[in-house]
């Protein structure tokens, strides 16, 4: 099981290799090669074909980038120290944006990608070979000037922590969200999927919805696959909100929340970086938890991964399990389980776990964590080495191929 890691601060990309524990032998975790890159990447999404990576890229000017994936392909420096065959990253093309984007995601379709960080956002059409196209539209949404660090533990980030921060669209493609953390809402947009040029809007019918407390920073949202139900993660107070999506798949109303952090601790300490839907522990083919992650602000306020159930329609149970991080997570912790056509059933017997991977900036440690329906424990980790003695590679987020 291969996973890709982008950085922070390197223009590096690293491909590790998980191989789950078995009756054989213990879980092995290795760096199977690390790849130049055009830039830091901080977010990676996959084709709907899976063979194409793209990336936003920390460059100056700011920029995303596609690269094509050769799953069987590797220079004998990468690979023999670790063992294996490296799938090998080529760079196919890049385009620029107007502000750093904070995140980037695919069309169901693959026909268009999408760009958001801070004040603005892109739809660029995708070529055939996977490359980016052309900007058929740009985004604004800025009301007043929100892009300021003033107060911020880390930095802005280009404005990523006073701005819009992530993309996704409804698992029928025909629906966009965008969750900002410095307008505190979420912005929701119908897609014209036949449009093709600059001629007419590709995104339409935009609406803002304020969340539902005035601290709460929308960071992330994921929708559920009925299409019925949107999760949406609150950098600020380290929540996780369900909202009811209406019949015209652009209007949302809350309908619960859930603390991602324990009880006692204040959200003034932490700020929440991801939810991910579980991919194999699923009920009538529909996921059955929700995993959640928060950073600590300081280097000694350790981060926190949560685990939520969730029932047959999508809405928000109890807490099953938080587990605390071995480090504040840095500028990450963030995390992503494994697909589901990744695991090897018939070796699991009656220990069905569910693996997940979990990014470290702080000391540059990628992690693999395993569910088992009631605890998350530690599997597996590996540090990230750089190019220079003593660098501190600060892993942002992971992707498995």
């Amino acid at each position: 099981m291969d996973i890709v890691v982008g950085t922070f601060n390197t223009p590096s990309l690293y491909i590790l290799r998980f191989t789950p524990p078995s009756p054989l032998g213990p879980a092995t975790f290795k760096v199977l090669s690390h790849q130049h890159a055009v830039g830091s990447h901080s977010w990676l999404a996959l084709s709907p074909a899976e063979n194409v990576l793209y990336c936003t890229a920390w460059t100056e000017p700011p920029s995303i980038v596609a690269y094509a994936i050769s799953p069987s392909a590797a220079t004998p420096q990468d690979t023999a120290s670790a063992g294996g065959t490296a799938p090998q990253l080529t760079l196919i093309n890049s385009a620029t944006v107007a502000s750093r984007s904070g995140y980037v995601a695919v069309h169901p379709a693959g026909k268009y990608l999408y760009s958001v960080g801070g004040p603005s956002g892109e739809v660029f059409t995708l070529r055939d070979d996977g490359g980016i196209g052309e900007c058929i539209q740009r985004l604004s949404f800025l009301e007043k000037d929100v892009t300021t660090s003033q107060g911020l533990p880390h930095g802005d980030f280009g404005g990523l922590r006073h701005g819009a921060h992530s993309v996704d669209l409804s698992p029928d493609g025909r629906y966009l969200y965008v969750a900002d953390i410095g307008r505190n809402c979420i912005w929701t947009y119908t897609v014209n999927e036949h449009v093709y040029t600059t001629s007419s809007e590709h995104l339409i019918s935009r609406r803002k919805h304020i969340a539902s407390r005035h601290n709460d920073g929308p960071r992330h949202t994921t929708p559920h696959p009925n299409g019925k139900v949107l999760y949406s993660l609150q950098e600020h107070s380290s929540m996780v909100d369900a909202f009811f999506i209406g019949e015209d798949g652009v209007t949302l109303q809350h309908c619960s929340g859930v603390k991602i952090i324990p009880q006692e601790k204040a959200p003034e300490d932490y700020w929440a970086d991801e939810v991910r839907l579980s991919t194999r522990y699923c009920r009538n083919g529909q996921p059955k938890y929700i995993y959640a992650s928060a950073r600590g602000l300081k280097d000694n306020v350790k981060g926190y991964v949560a685990v939520i159930a969730i029932d047959g329609g999508g809405q928000l149970r109890e807490i099953v399990h938080i587990w605390e991080t071995p480090t504040s997570g840095g500028w990450a912790n963030a995390v992503e389980p494994a697909p589901a056509h990744t695991y090897d059933d018939s070796s699991d017997g009656d220990n069905v776990r569910e693996w997940i991977a979990l990014t470290d900036s702080q000391e540059g440690y990628v992690f693999v964590l395993s569910f088992n329906g009631i605890h998350i424990e530690e599997v597996a980790r590996v540090k990230l080495e750089g190019r220079n003695s003593g660098e501190i590679v600060g892993a942002a987020t992971a992707i498995w191929l």
